[in-house]
């Protein structure tokens, strides 16, 4: 009887075999659902077909359905390059990351100089950032071998614990028009909006590393793609967003409520401080910016300082600027004109400087008359990378909350943060310069002013946020 039944069993597992096969959806099939999704897989989860290894030497293989990179000493960043390019696109994959003493990223619209390193080429172009240091920076936006930091995680300090170190972290990037946008583990975290590169190669990172970081790895899984029918996810409209446009607000920034304070053409919405018409010379509105022209290097000897027709209180500031060799200016907040000056009028002042040729770097105290500083009050952070060289274009911010909290930004890495009219504000107030003025600094509104101090410097790109 038992013999009976072993082999009714066995004439029909080849039946049950095939319902099996037929009820399980096969890889071809998961991928054709995938497809109709929108989806398509850049690895396979078996070999590198469709890469090409780059830039520096790490090797890259596939362990257990990811892609490895393994850190390598002596050798520069090394990349695994999608073998086609991609303009809009969707991108999602997870990448986990040994150790936190290096980072990773992945490149976005990327191109090669195919002459350096040796004919292995250098990568260029936008990465999103892997950053498992105590910085947590992951999600942010770095512009490899060209531009530096384009949105650090200081203009989105919520999203820094988005990434957990030491596990498989789900990334989701959003390259659309001119718009790029990351999220780290479901979280909104960085948002840049720029002109170049429209379309570039995918890549993935191994950072060149410090000795005692040979040998650890990077894993790459999951990676898939959309090209076709995009539908980018919401964002909140309380993330900053870094808009390398000039002279521009995009649908984000107009739902978030910023205005432009300059639209690169008129002198509307500014006023001298000596009267209610813009100066009749001393400054230049051309070329979509506008400009303080060089005269005898004095405080408002010449066109003086201009000042917003509004006032403010509560508001997110921002504004670019461009210095000539040792020059210097300035952006003034809570201008009320009530003080009588010969010079400039007095206000708070975001420091615009350059600091190695001009002497009022060296004034003051410990450096707070250097650029990014709250002039003659507190100094601003002295990292070296926050600041572009003289000549080229430098992003400002001001942020000033409803309790009195001020913060400086410098392309986007927070310089300095204080509080108005708190008792450590008074204490160095009192050893200042403005210690003779009553209050300094405490009005409760007041205007926005572009420094009139005798050197060209440029301006454009100044928008505002009235926070109620």
């Amino acid at each position: 009887m038992i013999m009976n039944y072993v082999n009714s069993f066995r004439r029909l597992l080849p039946a049950c075999g095939m319902l099996l096969l037929f009820c399980l959806p096969s890889n071809s099939q998961a991928q054709s659902a995938s497809s109709k999704k929108g989806w398509k897989d850049l690895f396979d989860g078996k070999s590198l077909q469709g890469w090409k290894s780059v830039g520096g030497k790490a090797p890259y293989t596939v362990e257990d359905g990811a892609i490895v990179g393994t850190m390598t000493k002596g050798t520069p960043n090394s990349f695994l390059i999608t073998e086609k390019e991609y303009g809009d696109f969707i991108l999602e994959l997870d990448i986990k990351l040994e150790g936190n003493q290096t980072n990773s990223g992945v490149q976005t619209r990327s191109h090669i100089d195919a002459s350096a390193n040796n004919g292995r080429g250098r990568v260029y172009g936008r990465q999103v950032e892997i950053d498992p240091s105590a910085r947590a920076w992951s999600g942010g936006i770095y512009d490899e071998a060209r531009r530096d930091w384009l949105y650090p995680l200081d203009l989105n300090e919520q999203a820094k614990t988005a990434y957990k170190a030491d596990a498989f972290n789900h990334l989701r990037i959003e390259a659309i028009g001119d718009e790029l946008r990351t999220w780290i583990n479901g979280v909104p975290v960085a948002y840049v909006v720029d002109t170049i590169d429209a379309s570039g190669f995918i890549g993935l990172q191994v950072h060149s590393i410090a000795d005692a970081q040979d040998g650890k790895k990077v894993y790459f899984k999951n990676i898939r793609i959309q090209t076709e029918n995009l539908k980018p996810q919401a964002f909140p409209k309380d993330v900053y967003v870094v808009n390398l446009k000039p002279n521009d607000l995009n649908s984000a920034e107009k739902k978030a409520g910023y205005k432009l304070l300059f639209n690169g053409s008129s002198s509307d919405g500014w006023r001298s401080v000596r009267g209610d018409a813009f100066p009749s010379k001393g400054w230049q509105i051309k070329n979509g910016e506008i400009k303080v022209l060089r005269s005898d290097g004095g405080e408002s000897t010449n066109g003086g300082d201009i000042i917003t027709k509004d006032q403010y209180a509560v508001f997110d500031l921002s504004f670019e600027f461009k210095l000539t060799p040792g020059a210097n200016s300035g952006v003034k907040y809570f201008v009320t004109l009530k003080e009588k000056t010969s010079g400039s009028a007095i206000g708070l002042e975001y420091q615009v400087l350059d600091d190695e040729k001009h002497p009022d770097a060296k004034l003051g105290r410990d450096g707070n008359r250097t650029l990014a500083s709250l002039y003659d009050l507190i100094t601003s952070d002295r990292n070296a990378r926050a600041r572009r060289p003289i000549g080229q274009w430098n992003r400002g911010r001001v942020v000033v909350t409803a309790d009195n909290q001020v913060t400086h930004y410098l392309n986007g890495v927070k310089m300095l943060s204080y509080q108005r009219g708190s008792q450590a504000f008074k204490d160095i107030v009192a050893i200042s310069k403005y210690k003779d003025w009553d209050k300094f600094g405490e009005a409760s509104t007041g205007h926005i002013l572009l420094q009139d101090h005798g050197d060209e410097v440029s301006f454009r790109s100044i928008k505002v946020k009235k926070v109620k």
